[in-house]
């Protein structure tokens, strides 16, 4: 593979510092949040943000929709949701004497499924076919979904009443989880002062389309690994495994390691990274900006804690 010039790469770059400009406008004090969550779009992946209602994480779905000039759908996820009511429904046509399919919020390109772990296992996991394969089987065919897609999932810490755990083979399905927290002081007076921040996201003019975007994902999948980059990705993975197992010299607080398809997504997403960074190749900085939000949910239960084991992870492996 060869490395793309940094001609191609800085133009993205400035784009994609515009929208994080205009999304900073909407949600505050949340920079490296921001950015990780368009670096997960632009590695085709999907994204978990994990935390306590009211701080921003619906907010943030819409207005990334809304400047990348994405149809955006919002599925709120309850105890009666139905598969059908995420995937869609034939219904039988009088005139026509036929069935005629109603497409679900999932045909979007952006569909936030809003408290995913506040519906039960069966209505969560017609969502899995639909991320891996971003296509859907409905009544015996198969549908394909939009391209790009993109799915925001919100759930609220499983410590509250009526919420069920996400098992870990949809965990797996993300590419990142994220915390957004509480904003310091300063964002926080802000907010305060500027008053509702979702009012203000019919004000953002789209900054891209579709079709720009779907290139970006183009350019980041063909940037350049060196050997030695994938030697410390290795490095990673297999340090996980052996914390995991309780074979490691330190205490990583890792419950189970890292696959081999983490491994590919790691090097998706850092790839993301650095197009957002106008870097022609990937650099280990570039991993380790990565590594705590691809890694965490993985590695423990929890964003906070597997953030906190992917960090140890970092410490513990010595950079190429």
């Amino acid at each position: 593979m060869t490395v793309r010039p940094a001609s191609q790469i800085v133009p993205v770059a400035q784009r994609t510092a515009l929208i994080l400009r205009e999304l900073a406008r909407i949600v505050v004090g949340k920079d490296e949040t921001l950015k990780l969550a368009l670096a997960c779009m632009i590695a085709r992946g999907h994204l978990l943000i994990e935390d306590i209602p009211g701080v921003g994480k619906s907010t943030l779905a819409q207005a990334l929709a809304s400047v990348l000039g994405l149809k955006y759908a919002r599925i709120q996820f309850t105890s009666d949701l139905l598969p059908a009511d995420v995937l869609g429904v034939s219904i039988y046509d009088e005139r026509t004497q036929a069935f005629r399919f109603h497409a679900g919020p999932i045909f979007h390109a952006v569909v936030l499924a809003d408290e995913i772990n506040r519906a039960p296992p069966k209505s969560q996991s017609a969502l899995l076919e639909a991320m891996e394969e971003r296509q859907v089987s409905i009544d015996g065919q198969t549908r394909k979904l939009p391209e790009p897609f993109f799915v925001i999932a919100t759930q609220n810490p499983v410590e509250q009443i009526g919420a069920y755990p996400l098992p870990e083979s949809q965990l797996d399905r993300f590419l990142m989880a994220l915390e957004l927290g509480y904003p310091d002081a300063a964002a926080e007076r802000e907010l305060l002062a500027g008053g509702d921040r979702r009012a203000k996201i019919a004000e953002l003019a789209p900054l891209t389309d579709a079709a720009t975007l779907v290139d970006w994902q183009r350019e980041a999948a063909a940037l350049h690994v060196a050997p030695a980059l994938l030697d410390y990705v290795q490095a990673l993975l297999a340090a996980s495994r052996g914390h995991a197992s309780g074979a490691g010299t330190a205490d990583t607080g890792a419950r189970r390691g890292l696959s081999p398809r983490a491994g590919l997504m790691l090097l998706n997403a850092a790839r993301a990274w650095a197009i957002v960074g106008g870097r022609p190749m990937v650099l280990p900085e570039d991993v380790q900006a990565v590594f705590p939000a691809v890694a965490g949910h993985r590695l423990a239960g929890g964003a906070r804690a597997g953030a906190l084991a992917a960090q140890s992870l970092l410490r513990a492996v010595p950079l190429p």
